[in-house]
């Protein structure tokens, strides 16, 4: 993720932030430009941006920002929908009457959020359901009565999270810590985060849009296996009798050795939080020079845009000592790894393909020069 710059006074600002800390001006996420943008008022709810780098002269407020304080992404002036591009993927939002939904469902949208950034800075195709029922991309938070998780992934009283031809379910106790690490532990995972449930499912969307009937699914199943054998009852061979024996040599998850498709949408997420992670390093000028005679190969400097790099394994060199540090930070606090994970080769080959398969797409999109961003 960047780090963006106040265009009034130049503070440090991130992707959540709404208002700069330094003098105060509204802040709002232009998708257009890519970039956090201070804005003051330009009449009755339009804003102008601090900046010459936007595509338009004035915006609106999402309407998810100004309502609910779920959302600081920017709607273009002129544009007939109130909801920002991020929002008008939501097909289903909470009863946000009741008590802790608002709360929840806030935690949801900024991680989604984050999602969408990726994909557009990836130049990944996304539409919405309403502008193509076929191929566009839906959201539905829901909310059961009792967030007590089975083990097949649903809730008792009805919700199950997953992928359905381009919707993407979620329960918003998805978002409460509590309840998510309890389901982290009652199913074993190492790791488990609101954000990497949406790369993970958005893997699944991205792999009807992109593997699916194409040139690439010859590739796919050389590398991940093939995808016809029976989901349901790989699954349920998988809730029943655990992951694959010695499953860390080939997958990057159990999870992931449950079926091919479910292989894919591990990659896929992991593909996501290298890109995401490895550009934040960038964005903070992150030198990893190990103070160690025998470490001296895994001194890095990250100053590269990963979300355009096409050389996959420069990707991976900066990764493995990005992580170790991550991990070694993670231990002086007195934390366990914050990256549970081990890289072997047949999980790099298929991390490979995502990327060839990402890179294929038109050229991602980049910030205007001057934009403020840092």
């Amino acid at each position: 993720m960047r780090i963006f710059a106040c265009g009034a006074c130049g503070q440090t600002l991130y992707f959540h932030d709404v208002a700069c800390p330094r003098c105060g001006h509204l802040l709002g996420f232009v998708p257009d430009a890519l970039q956090l943008a201070a804005f003051e008022t330009a009449g009755e709810n339009l804003w102008r941006p601090l900046c010459t780098t936007t595509q338009f002269a004035a915006y609106r407020l999402c309407r998810n920002y100004s309502e609910h304080a779920a959302c600081n992404w920017m709607v273009a002036g002129d544009d007939p929908l109130s909801l920002c591009v991020a929002c008008r993927l939501n097909r289903t939002i909470p009863d946000l009457s009741v008590p802790g939904s608002l709360g929840l469902w806030q935690r949801l949208q900024m991680e989604k959020n984050r999602l969408v950034y990726s994909v557009l800075r990836l130049g990944l195709p996304l539409q919405s359901k309403r502008e193509s029922r076929d191929s566009g991309l839906a959201f539905d938070f829901l909310a059961s009565p009792d967030p007590a998780f089975r083990e097949d992934g649903s809730q008792d009283g009805g919700v199950t999270i997953g992928h359905d031809r381009g919707v993407i379910t979620l329960d918003i106790a998805e978002a409460d810590d509590a309840v998510r690490e309890r389901v982290r532990q009652d199913m074993a995972e190492p790791y488990r985060t609101v954000l990497g449930h949406f790369r993970h499912e958005s893997g699944h969307f991205y792999w009807d849009r992109l593997v699916r009937g194409s040139s690439r699914l010859a590739a796919f199943r050389q590398c991940f296996g093939d995808e016809r054998q029976d989901y349901a009852q790989s699954l349920a061979r998988h809730y029943q009798s655990g992951p694959a024996a010695e499953w860390e040599a080939q997958f990057v998850s159990g999870y992931a050795s449950s079926h091919p498709w479910e292989d894919w949408a591990e990659t896929w997420a992991h593909y996501l939080h290298i890109v995401d992670t490895l550009e934040t390093a960038w964005q903070f000028g992150l030198r990893l020079a190990p103070r160690v005679r025998e470490g001296a190969n895994l001194a890095v400097v990250a100053s590269f845009d990963p979300y355009s790099s096409d050389d996959f394994a420069q990707l991976i060199d900066y990764w493995q000592p990005v992580t170790a540090a991550l991990n070694s930070l993670n231990h002086s606090m007195g934390q366990p790894d914050a990256y549970p994970f081990v890289l072997t080769p047949p999980v790099i080959e298929k991390l490979e393909l995502v990327h060839d398969i990402i890179r294929r797409q038109p050229p991602p999109r980049q910030p205007p020069e001057g934009s403020g961003l840092r």
